[in-house]
């Protein structure tokens, strides 16, 4: 056997360097190279093809079961997984410190307890009274959830072995364990490999739910190795705005349902309570028509929801450098928007400073939100409101023209049922919505016409 190489990884994005340098070479950090435990270096006189356990091969048509999933008692957070929990899982969450992960997880644990089933809770962060203080204040006070305080996960399997496995087992938080096998402080990428190993291993041979919560970077990643990220099941996203009542559970990674449905919240005195109609929230106090709003119905995996866009124009003096500000859309993608209106529509924009937010504090990401946008944008230049019972979806392409989106039936139908009358969106047979006027658009410069003779 050769001599065992030393290594050093980032613990920022675990990349690995066979010396120690200031810099990662991976992503430019300083200062984050530690010296990991050695890789045994086999050489090719060692023969792994003896010694192991044979193993039984099946075949694709193989009869097999369905695990059933558990119901948390939130809807939302059952929606986001795709149903519920399956026995046997890892999910990790994310989110930005105090965005309100250990509240949803406590609630979820909470009903999961109060429904019959057992859930524990080990905090690695808090001591259990500061746990029951929170729980005394969402008055989850009764719940029979199992509490434990601790960090070592030696201690943490050696007493889950001796107790029934339980149906959920939350780990607040994966940064905050430790084990004595493995070199290095809690929070190292080998610490944070080598426990989060442990405890899915566990929770794969007894069928329990395992929840891993995970820190996140300045950037918003998850914290750690990125092959945590793929040692779990799901991995999920916990987001908002702390200035923002708001929360979006949405799930990035799913091997057990889709990736695209999300979960939303409203964080109020008692804790997060659930919003069953997200567009209501958005929406909420557009009281009359003001130049530079447009109503956009983003589509969420499933569920359609109803956006206000709000964009401003300020003229500048000749000379002036104009600036460009964006909350909850892409910045390239305004840009290019600018452009094709300044080319295809003959609207000048680059003499006047442009600021666009999304209201809410909501993320767009969907690319139909174009159209709302563009509207936006010329409204605001025009200094002229759109009507406010209108709505605005589509996407624009570099030649200027409005093209067709997916699940447009499901947002007209989510504008009817809020009170919309018209939509203005792509070309096609898109079937009647009971008081709804669809209006088709081909190209961009349609949308001006239509915005100036809006007045």
């Amino acid at each position: 056997m050769a001599k065992p190489k030393r290594r050093y990884v980032c613990q920022a994005c675990g990349g690995v360097s066979n010396r120690w340098q200031g810099q990662c070479p991976d992503c430019a950090e300083w200062n984050t190279l530690t010296e990991d435990a050695p890789e045994t270096v086999f050489s090719s006189k060692h023969d792994l093809s003896g010694g192991g356990r044979p193993f039984r091969f099946v075949s694709l048509d193989s009869p097999v079961q369905l695990p059933e999933r558990r119901k948390t008692g939130l809807a939302e957070f059952d929606r986001a997984l795709g149903g519920g929990l399956v026995p046997g899982s890892a999910i990790l969450m994310g989110g930005d410190p105090g965005i309100g992960k250990s509240t949803l997880l406590l609630q979820a644990a909470a009903k999961i307890a109060m429904a019959g089933g057992d859930a524990i809770y080990i905090s690695g962060e808090e001591a259990s009274d500061q746990v029951r203080l929170r729980a005394d204040r969402l008055g989850l006070g009764k719940a029979p959830i199992r509490l434990a305080a601790a960090t070592s996960v030696r201690d943490i399997l050696t007493t889950l072995a001796g107790t029934t496995p339980p149906s959920l087992l939350v780990i607040d938080s994966i940064q905050t364990m430790y084990s004595d096998q493995i070199e290095g402080a809690p929070g190292t990428v080998s610490q944070v490999r080598g426990c989060a190993f442990e405890l899915i291993r566990y929770a794969k041979e007894t069928g329990v739910a395992l929840v891993l919560v995970g820190h996140v970077t300045k950037d918003g990643s998850i914290a750690g190795p990125r092959v945590l990220e793929h040692m779990v099941d799901v991995v999920m996203s916990f987001e908002g705005e702390r200035s923002h009542q708001y929360r979006i559970l949405r799930a990035l990674k799913n091997r057990f349902g889709a990736v695209d449905e999300i979960g939303v919240f409203a964080m109020a005195g008692a804790g997060l309570e659930e919003v069953a109609n997200p567009s209501l929230l958005f929406l909420s106090g557009r009281d009359e028509a003001v130049a530079g709003s447009a109503v956009f119905p983003a589509l969420e995996g499933t569920r359609p929801v109803l956006i206000e866009i709000q964009a401003l124009t300020v003229r500048l003096p000749s000379g002036a450098t104009p600036r460009r500000s964006v909350v909850g859309w892409d910045t390239g993608r305004l840009a290019m928007l600018l452009a094709v209106l300044e080319s295809r529509c003959g609207l000048n924009f680059s003499t006047a400073e442009v600021y666009l937010n999304v209201a809410g504090g909501y993320r767009l990401t969907d690319p139909a939100a174009d159209l709302a946008v563009a509207a936006a944008l010329v409204s605001a230049l025009a200094d002229r409101p759109l009507p406010s019972d209108t709505a605005w979806f589509g996407e624009v392409s570099l030649a200027g023209e409005v093209r067709p989106v997916a699940h447009t039936p499901l947002r007209l139908k989510e504008a009817a049922k809020l009170g919309f009358s018209r939509a203005y969106g792509p070309d096609g047979d898109h079937g009647k919505v009971q008081g709804l006027t669809y209006g088709a658009m081909r190209l961009l410069p349609n949308l001006v016409d239509r915005v100036v003779g809006a007045a």
